[in-house]
């Protein structure tokens, strides 16, 4: 066939896969008319589709495993068997193909995948890149194959997600629906994966989603239910773990299932504080990204040499702990040694869960406390393994700070609800604690550091998602750097502006004079006039701020500097000066953002999130706070009060005890406009520096 022939062939076929793409994006706007129908059919393809990549993964996982350590079934009698060289090198090596896939091909599969997940639904409406499906299978499958310590549950989460969302991209779904997508394929993958499709749907919701007033819950099951049932029919109707019957033997066992609790929260803190610290350090590392996660993988392997225990997910080694296996004085040090491992791996750039690595960390710490409690309790003490179980879900519930999954999971692995009081007592405990001595979940700590707060799945920090292009303040007064003083006075004169820019004949920015400066002045004028130009006078910007700039960072550079407005340039490679922001436009775009989303029934989020004596931190030194109003505020009108120019805050919301006329629809707030009566029940919602917030408080 010559290429004539093939490139008609080739256009044929184009066609022809457009016309039936075509027909099948027409006949599912049709079913889009009926909301319920159209997500109950979506639902179904997504769990289809997401069961079907958990069995593949699982598959490749093995195949890897298998062809990384020459032999046909992964086991830790097979690793032991290998040359102390090649369980030396075997993690690098993969590690060198992973970071090659994630530095050339897609930067997002790194590390678990679910707090990019959760990035993703919060700040990006759900949006994920098709090519995370392809980069991330391949990823973590080698990461995990070539023995790096990390679990599979995190990457088929960021898998099914990025199904989900690529269906709703391709459909053209409205955000709403995408993010319900996106939970789907998450909900999918755990069910698929540990086969527990009520654990699937509620760790979508408690993790991926953060909110349990989900308004589309049902696509989320049905997502879940059906990714089960394929799973079930292709590898059986068996749990994720072999798991013999276990309940409790005696009420006094809540006493060391206590003690479990709380040493699972220390743990988990431990764990989370690691894999940060991993993260940092590997980041700060002078050498080429894409050899990071084989460095990771190297010390991993010289772990290895006396834990083999630590290769891949650790399931083998679960088991056994389960099943009432003794490890002896070796079940702490695998601890630390598992939580070192994982940390490596993931914190060096490999791509691999972590919620396997807590159940296995998990199962040894609970392992620990049960031999010493056989050891002084043996009559009124149930089997090493019970405690194993119960300590898989505390350690989970600490790190992930999602308890109700990690019960439901374990749950549905046993089948028994003997073990649930028991489990259900560690498992707060351990959240409870792991949450007083760190507020951020080991999801959560990786989006703190990138300048994310998420409360209820929503980012607190609304500024970082405008722009400076967005609330653009183009009319300035810019004067020619040779402008004479007098001819500056007349501009004064005639001018509404308080800042005046300095430019030079190219449009670049010399530097700012403000009506402050030119006072200084005004005494000498008649000297000044014929000897000081526009130039001698400007004084340059503190900062130069850029149109793609978010206003998060503007915020921080007006509470840095103590300035009122700032110059805005075309970008950074054109210096060329295209307008100003103002910090009362920061504040304003603020307020705006805030009521967008309170029509989104987001407000609750913010409101909930501060209340008394708690603060939301929204950029360096400005905060949100619920605050009560002085004494002296009541009765009076925001206009009287003129809290912005004697305190330096911003009025943001007023809450109010019960719903009045003048609040937001359904909601106990009221805008804070200048006519508005401050009244005893109300609480001030306040944004601003934290010493002006702290000077309105105490003048009481």
């Amino acid at each position: 066939m010559n290429r004539k022939k093939l490139r008609k062939s080739i256009i044929k076929f184009i066609r022809l896969r457009r016309q039936y793409l075509d027909r099948i994006i027409t006949v599912i706007g049709g079913l889009r008319r009926s909301e319920q129908i159209f997500m109950v059919l979506m639902a179904i393809v997504i769990g289809n589709l997401g069961a079907f990549v958990a069995i593949g993964f699982r598959e490749a996982i093995e195949f890897l495993e298998s062809w990384f350590f020459f032999t046909d079934v992964f086991s830790l009698e097979a690793v032991r068997a290998l040359p102390w060289w090649q369980r030396l090198f075997l993690p690098m090596l993969g590690g060198l193909l992973v970071g090659w896939i994630i530095h050339y091909y897609a930067q997002e599969v790194k590390g678990s995948g679910v707090p990019e997940v959760m990035e993703a639904v919060t700040t990006q409406s759900a949006v994920i890149r098709p090519r995370v499906i392809f980069s991330k299978f391949a990823a973590a499958a080698l990461t995990i194959g070539s023995g790096g310590s990390a679990g599979r549950e995190g990457p088929i989460v960021q898998i099914g997600s990025a199904i989900g969302s690529a269906i709703g991209q391709l459909l053209s779904v409205s955000a709403k629906r995408l993010r319900t997508f996106v939970a789907c394929g998450a909900a999918s993958g755990i069910a698929a994966t540990f086969n527990a499709p009520i654990a699937g749907a509620l760790f979508a919701v408690e993790v991926i989603i953060g909110d349990f007033a989900v308004t589309q819950f049902s696509p989320i099951v049905i997502s879940s239910v059906v990714a089960t049932v394929v799973s079930r029919h292709f590898i059986g109707d068996s749990p994720a773990f072999h798991v013999p019957e276990y309940h409790l033997v005696s009420p006094f066992e809540f006493f060391p299932y206590t003690v479990l609790g709380i040493l699972s929260g220390l743990v988990a803190v431990l764990f989370i504080l690691s894999l940060d610290r991993s993260r940092l350090i590997f980041s700060r590392l002078q050498i080429p990204p894409y050899l990071k996660p084989a460095l990771g993988g190297l010390l991993v392997g010289i772990m290895a040499l006396g834990f083999p225990e630590i290769y891949g997910v650790g399931y083998e080694t679960t088991d056994a702990l389960l099943g009432g296996a003794n490890f002896g004085e070796f079940l702490l040090i695998l601890i630390v040694v598992k939580v070192i491992a994982t940390s490596l791996t993931i914190g060096s750039g490999g791509s691999g869960g972590i919620f396997a690595p807590s159940l296995f960390i998990g199962a040894l710490l609970g392992a620990a406390v049960g031999v010493q409690a056989n050891a002084f309790w043996p009559d009124v003490t149930a089997d090493t393994g019970a405690y194993a179980l119960v300590g898989m879900g505390a350690v989970v519930a600490g790190t992930t700070h999602a308890p109700i999954s990690a019960i439901l999971i374990l749950f549905e692995i046993t089948n028994d609800y003997l073990i649930i009081a028991p489990l259900m007592t560690s498992c707060i405990i351990s959240l409870l604690l792991a949450t007083y001595l760190k507020r951020e979940s080991v999801y959560t700590m990786k989006l703190v550091r990138k300048g994310l707060k998420i409360f209820e799945g929503k980012d607190v920090n609304m500024l970082k998602g405008v722009r400076v292009k967005d609330v653009l303040n183009e009319d300035v007064e810019i004067i020619s750097g040779n402008s004479t003083f007098t001819d500056l006075i007349r501009c004064m004169i005639r001018s509404h502006h308080q800042e005046y820019f300095v430019v030079d004949r190219q449009e670049s920015l010399i530097g700012t004079i403000s009506i402050e400066d030119l006072k200084q002045f005004l005494k000498d004028e008649a000297y000044l006039s014929s000897l000081v130009i526009a130039a001698d006078i400007a004084h340059p910007p503190p900062v130069y701020l850029y149109l793609d700039d978010n206003l998060d960072l503007v915020m921080h550079h007006f509470g840095r500097f103590n300035v009122d407005e700032l110059p805005v340039m075309k970008s950074r490679n054109n210096e060329k000066l295209v307008g100003s922001i103002r910090r009362k436009q920061v504040i304003d775009a603020y307020n705006r953002e805030i009521f967008k989303w309170d029509l989104a029934g987001g407000m609750h989020s913010v409101v909930t999130a501060v209340s008394k004596e708690r603060t939301i931190e929204l950029a360096e030194g400005y905060s949100l706070m619920e605050v009560d109003p002085p004494d002296r505020f009541i009765g009076k009108s925001l206009r009287q009060l003129n809290v912005r120019a004697r305190y330096g805050i911003e009025v943001i919301l007023i809450r109010k005890a019960v719903l009045a006329d003048d609040c937001l629809p359904n909601r106990p707030g009221a805008i804070p406009t200048p006519e508005y009566k401050i009244q005893h029940d109300d609480k001030l919602l306040v944004l601003g520096n934290k010493a002006d917030i702290k000077t309105l408080i105490q003048k009481r």
